[in-house]
Order: structure tokens, then C-alpha cells, then sequence
């Protein structure tokens, strides 16, 4: 009797394999996280992402967490979040994603500030291992159109930032190598926007159509955005709920669902809305200022 319980264990799992089942223990069941953090922050800061980290594997026992360090070390981890091609800085982490064997069989992400529109550029471009739930915190999908506040302890980097910018965000040299240039969006000159963006341009379906791009985002579970609802560094703060300004003017806001990247569906959000994928989130205060309390009670669930 046990020799045909044992064979019969052993068809059934030959019988899953071969039509692709994977069995999951219980000790394996939470996916991994993938982290990447916002402008003047790095990794493994302590005070931040750090803590962000040690938070989560408290609250989710045995989960594997990757926060992505661009770059051989924090110093020049942080200096990237300023001063590398966010196109090049993409492909590395899809590399370190693609490499890494304990993300084969999928992950989540969650993204702080411009690590949020990075990741949903991680999630259209490399869909290979797959990207579960996508959390952008304080991201600015549709980009920004200022720069009033800028995070970090390089005074120095962000008064760099602050000038180049003026100078000419869409200058191609700037472009080239100014991260925040690369998310700049002018509604007030939309025609140079979408010709000399070199990075959300392009991820938001505005210079080239890339079909791929919308068959990838769509094929996350869940796009949770977070908005933070006194945020004085995002300009526009609804960007972080992919709104924008209405073409031409720098006053009156469109929601995302009154966007063209919608009524078009482009990138596949309307049909996702349509489909209780897009989770709108708001948090009570500025810019990734939030509790403990309130990330365990709204994030936290996500990850499990």
C-alpha cells in the first residue's frame, strides 16, 4: 500500500510538471520584493530604505527583499539617482533582476519617488522573471514640472540639478545624462517634450508606440500608486496618480482617466482600471512622510 502511495505521489508530480504546475510550500509562498529608492537616498540608508527593509521582514517572516544599488557603492548609488542615464541605470537593474536566482519565479516590487515610474519601466521592458504587484510610492508617472524641494544632504548635487535644469532640461547633452531632466515634462511645450525625452517619453507611449510595453504592464496583478496629500517636492503631486496638467498651461489638472494615455489606452491603464488592477492610495502628509502604522495597514498587504 505505501510503495502505491508513493507512486502515485510520484505521478502527480511528474503530471504538474509537465503541464507547468508549480507547487508551492507554505515556507515559499510570499514572493520577493524588489526595492528601489528616490533621489538623494541610496539602498541601504538606515534611516530610510534600510528601515523600510527591516520593517517588511518583520511584518512578512522569511521574505527575500532586493534593494537595488546602482552602482559598486552607496556613494556612488546615491550620486546616480542624480547623475546616470535612467536608461542605462534600467538595464542594470534588469540585469542584477535577471541574475538574481532567488527572483526566477516572480517578485514584487515597490518604488520610492522616481524609484516608482523606474520600476514600471523595469515592468514594460523586462518581463522575464515577472514583476507580481507593482507598489510606486510618491512616484511621478507623468513626471514633474518644478523642482521646489530637493531630498538628501548633497546640497551641492541639488543646486547642480537645479541649474542644469534651468539651463535647458531637454538640451540633448542634459538629457543625456541628468536624471531628472529625463522625467521633466513641459506642458507648456509638449511638441519639444515628447521629440527630446529620452526616458518618460518613451515608457509613456509618446514618441514610439512599443506594443510590448502595454502587453507588459498589463500583465501585473495589482499598480498600487501612492499620493502623498501635502506633498511640497512633487510638482504636480497628482503625477503620483498619473495626472497631469492639461496641455498648454500649467494651472488646471486632468485626472489620469482624463488623460489621452487613457482615453487612448496606450499603456493598457484603462483596460487594468476596468479590471480593479489600479489601486489609488493617499497618505497624509508631504513627500514619503508616512507612518509605520499607516505602511503596514496599506502596503504591506500587497506583499504578501
Amino acid at each position: 500500500m505505501e510503495r502505491f502511495a508513493v507512486l502515485l505521489i510520484a505521478v502527480f508530480v511528474g503530471v504538474c510538471q509537465g503541464y507547468g504546475v508549480h507547487m508551492k510550500s507554505k515556507a515559499n509562498a510570499t514572493l520577493p520584493l524588489v526595492m528601489w529608492h528616490g533621489m538623494g537616498d541610496s539602498c541601504c540608508n538606515p534611516l530610510s530604505l534600510g528601515r523600510i527593509q527591516k520593517m517588511v521582514e518583520e511584518q512578512v517572516p522569511g521574505i527575500y527583499v532586493l534593494s537595488l544599488q546602482i552602482g559598486d557603492n552607496i556613494i556612488e548609488d546615491t550620486a546616480n539617482g542624480f547623475l546616470m542615464n535612467v536608461n542605462k541605470q534600467i538595464d542594470m537593474a534588469c540585469d542584477k533582476i535577471s541574475k538574481d536566482p532567488k527572483l526566477q519565479g516572480g517578485y514584487n516590487s515597490m518604488g520610492f519617488s522616481q524609484g516608482g515610474q523606474f520600476l514600471r519601466a523595469v515592468a514594460q521592458r523586462c518581463p522575464s522573471p515577472p514583476m507580481h504587484n507593482l507598489l510606486s510610492v510618491g512616484g511621478q508617472h507623468q513626471g514633474v514640472f518644478g523642482f521646489p524641494k530637493c531630498p538628501g544632504a548633497n546640497y551641492t548635487l541639488c543646486e547642480m540639478v537645479r541649474k542644469l535644469l534651468n539651463l535647458g532640461a531637454y538640451e540633448s547633452f542634459i538629457q543625456d545624462f541628468l536624471v531628472q531632466a529625463e522625467y521633466w515634462h513641459d506642458p507648456l511645450n509638449e511638441e519639444e517634450y515628447r521629440a527630446k525625452s529620452v526616458f518618460l517619453a518613451d515608457i509613456n507611449q509618446e514618441k514610439v508606440m512599443n506594443p510590448s510595453y502595454k502587453t507588459n504592464l498589463m500583465k501585473l496583478n495589482k499598480f498600487v500608486m501612492v499620493m502623498f496629500s501635502k506633498d511640497t517636492e512633487v510638482q504636480p503631486k497628482e503625477s503620483e496618480w498619473f495626472g497631469f496638467y492639461k496641455p498648454g498651461q500649467d494651472k488646471v489638472l486632468n485626472t489620469l482617466q482624463e488623460s489621452a494615455i487613457y482615453k487612448n489606452d496606450t499603456l493598457g491603464l484603462k483596460e487594468m482600471d476596468a479590471q480593479k488592477k489600479l489601486v489609488f492610495l493617499t497618505a497624509e502628509g508631504d513627500h514619503l512622510q508616512f507612518t509605520e502604522d499607516w505602511f503596514k495597514q496599506n502596503l504591506v498587504p500587497y506583499l504578501k
